[in-house]
């Protein structure tokens, strides 16, 4: 059964499908370029999906089958960032965005199926790992368009693809296709377009079908590895998280599934 979620705009399609949250960005005319109005919406789909028990993993894709995101509306540059305060204010907004996705409590995987561009490679990065049909290609144009950019959106690529590489594709600004993007780590997997939806939707199932506390545990801890400040790791809470799995309802279905050789079915208490 799909649940369509109400937003303010129809550029973001919100919807859960079985134990997936999908977030589609569905303005296929600019390649999927995103607004701030946009960017809201996001952030009251992904508030919806936190707290809803059902959804487990969360889908992010492009609308067209022409691109994921291609990075900010340049259309709405003179309103959203035509003076020094707009420009603040949407680059504060969008931080909080790309923030809450990497660091949403839910495994997020990135469906991409054509261009992913600039802030388009960022959200990409934002998301636990990405799985791109084979016609996708990726860029970082930024040093085309003089625009700066900030230190979490670096740290992501850096973080994907290593040091030299992401050098590599911010100083060119030159695109790579997905076969390089698999090289590189950019992307974990690469499938023909007509099977794209399909192994992604395999893969969420498979993470919907495993214990959800543990998979909160080992997301959470893993975005504590990651942290750029090593001083500022919440090692007590990776601490109370592991436990919490060892005390859960979940870890004697674990067992007892085991010893029963069946599949186990876990509630997340």
């Amino acid at each position: 059964m799909t649940t369509e979620i109400s937003l303010p705009t129809d550029k973001i399609i919100a919807k859960v499908d079985g134990a997936a949250g999908h977030i589609i960005f569905n303005n296929p005319d600019r390649y999927n370029a995103v607004s701030l109005e946009m960017w809201d919406a996001v952030t009251t789909a992904l508030t919806a999906f936190s707290e809803n028990d059902q959804v487990r993993v969360i889908i992010l894709s492009g609308a067209g089958g022409k691109a994921f995101v291609s990075g900010a509306d340049i259309s709405k540059f003179e309103k959203e960032r035509g003076s020094k305060e707009a420009t603040e204010h949407y680059n504060a907004r969008l931080k909080v965005v790309y923030d809450l996705i990497e660091y949403f409590p839910k495994p997020t995987i990135a469906m991409i199926n054509g261009h992913c561009i600039g802030g388009g490679l960022n959200l990409a990065n934002c998301t636990d790992f990405r799985v791109a049909s084979s016609k996708s290609r990726f860029a970082m144009p930024a040093a085309k368009l003089a625009l700066g950019y900030p230190f979490d959106a670096i740290r992501r690529l850096v973080n994907s693809v290593g040091s030299a590489a992401a050098k590599k594709m911010m100083f060119t600004a030159k695109p790579i296709d997905a076969n390089e993007a698999l090289r590189l780590g950019l992307v974990q997997e690469i499938v023909d377009e007509e099977a794209l939806a399909e192994r992604v939707t395999e893969l969420a199932n498979n993470i919907a079908d495993n214990a959800p506390l543990t998979i909160r545990a080992m997301k959470y801890i893993a975005t504590q590895v990651m942290h750029p400040d090593p001083t500022n790791r919440d090692l007590a809470r990776c601490d109370e998280m592991v436990a919490a799995c060892f005390a859960s309802n979940d870890y004697v279905e674990g067992r007892k599934a085991f010893m029963e050789k069946r599949k186990p079915e876990f509630k997340g208490t």
